[in-house]
């Protein structure tokens, strides 16, 4: 009885992790994500890093909960806030995110946009006219230390000053970078085809 028991729950637990085990298999374990060939247009962060499950503190001084980085694919920018501005390459990043996101149609659902910031936020009325839906959120505490460390890759320029956008799936995991010069075509090949081959999210 109790031997069948343990089967039950453990064929239980494989339905639960297979369909997840086989998503990272395919965006992780293979060199072209298998349709086709095709290669990743980005940087693939190998192995993927974790973020931590921690609350940060958003720019309109609310909690952002410590699973914000959770449930959805998330295109994120990093950068260093002066007075709340938001400078050439900051804009054109959000500008770039949020036009990826839209291009999803039914789809962008799935996907959230956020910006991870040092110091003060954000330049108003720019951000509430141009990108309402944007998750803001302070990296200027002890949690926001945690998080920003998973950003920084080892001999590299600090992720505050890269104005790189970062891709991480829905468990948390960064997983993609792209510089500055990538174009938004690349970075929404690259989510699209992820979309296609995880049901997570």
């Amino acid at each position: 009885m109790k031997k069948s028991r343990r089967r039950t729950l453990g064929l239980l637990a494989a339905l639960f992790v297979a369909p997840v085990a086989v998503s990272f298999f395919l965006y992780y374990g293979l060199d072209g994500w298998g349709a086709g060939g095709a290669v990743n247009r980005g940087e693939l962060i190998s192995p993927a890093r974790p973020l931590p499950a921690v609350s940060l503190t958003t720019a309109a001084g609310t909690d952002t909960g410590a699973e914000f980085l959770r449930g959805k694919w998330s295109l994120i920018y990093v950068d260093r806030m002066d007075s709340g501005a938001c400078d050439k390459r900051c804009r054109d990043a959000l500008y770039q995110i949020r036009q990826i996101r839209l291009t999803f149609n039914e789809k962008a659902e799935r996907i959230q946009r956020v910006l991870l910031y040092s110091g003060t936020c954000c330049q108003e009325p720019f951000f509430s006219r141009e990108h309402e839906g944007l998750i803001a959120a302070g990296l200027d505490s002890m949690a926001g230390a945690r998080v920003l460390q998973v950003f920084t890759m080892t001999g590299e320029t600090p992720p505050m000053e890269t104005g790189r956008i970062y891709l991480s799936d829905p468990l948390g995991n960064l997983m993609m970078s792209y510089p500055t010069q990538a174009s938004a075509g690349d970075i929404r090949e690259d989510l699209k085809r992820l979309l296609k081959l995880s049901h997570i999210g």
